[in-house]
């Protein structure tokens, strides 16, 4: 049912490295922890994509239940209890990629006052680990009607367990953690340029079970989840990226040999990001 859904869409692997945007604070964090700090869904940024998601499914629900189906009160409880799992569901914990490690737009985020690098990791490496620490690992979806099929599929499938006689409460606790994963990986089509990949973690109903710590953010904590980086005792990077920066010859001199010095050196080496450093 739904988890067959959730396999299709993590079914495709990346082939090629895997980079993470990140200020120089950023990349002295992750390489001394040997951790990737995996924020908590609806803390992040793009916080919005869960009511992108939710609009979705919103949109086929309610075309199902205008269509004369029998199932239209159970879906009536399905909107209501997707939009109380917004604020209240168990938490979901995901750290972000791209395929792309040179992207002006990233930059314009991540290289305030010259000081972005993206980091290239190993994408073999980062599937294994993933794997073993029970996270996906899965591309971002964008085209808006696989989208809109994959909603309707959904809603679909939950029709078919309530026809079965299935207990409404039981069917949503059954479906909630592979809802919430799937709905981790639907982005607006107008981010497409970002290639965005991501890793998914597992829900959790608690803090005790799981490796979660949590940081000051700007109004509120923020929990996050210490994603291990290390694999055979090493960071495995392939490439790094320096952002725009006034002395870029430096600055990748620098990094490669701190990274040398942190056991991560990057296995084909740190570029400049060749995009003129514009100061703001």
């Amino acid at each position: 049912m739904i988890s067959t859904l959730r396999d299709s869409l993590f079914s495709k692997r990346p082939d090629s490295p895997l980079y993470h945007y990140t200020s120089l604070p950023g990349l002295m964090g992750i390489i001394e922890s040997r951790h990737l700090r995996a924020s908590e869904l609806r803390y992040m940024n793009d916080s919005t994509e869960l009511v992108y998601a939710l609009n979705l499914l919103d949109t086929a629900i309610t075309a199902r239940s205008r269509s004369g189906s029998s199932a239209a009160e159970f879906l009536s409880s399905f909107s209501q209890w997707l939009h109380s799992q917004i604020n209240q569901g168990p938490m979901l914990f995901s750290a972000s990629f791209r395929a792309n490690g040179n992207l002006l737009s990233q930059w314009r985020g991540y290289s305030n006052h010259g000081k972005g690098v993206s980091l290239g990791f190993n994408h073999e490496a980062i599937q294994s680990l993933a794997v073993g620490q029970d996270f996906y690992l899965g591309q971002c979806l964008y085209d808006s009607k696989k989208q809109h099929d994959l909603a309707y599929d959904i809603v679909d499938c939950l029709i078919s367990m309530y026809e079965e006689g299935e207990d409404v409460n039981a069917i949503f606790q059954s479906i909630e953690a592979d809802l919430m994963i799937i709905c981790a990986l639907l982005k607006h089509q107008s981010f497409a340029e970002e290639q965005e990949w991501r890793l998914i973690s597992p829900t959790f109903t608690s803090t005790a079970s799981a490796p979660i710590a949590f940081r000051e953010g700007k109004a509120m904590l923020v929990p996050y989840y210490l994603f291990d980086l290390e694999l055979d005792g090493l960071i495995k990077l392939d490439h790094v990226f320096v952002g725009p920066t006034p002395n870029a010859a430096l600055s990748v001199n620098a990094l490669m040999h701190y990274l040398t010095n942190k056991n991560a050196r990057p296995e084909k080496g740190i570029s400049d990001s060749e995009i003129p450093y514009r100061p703001r």
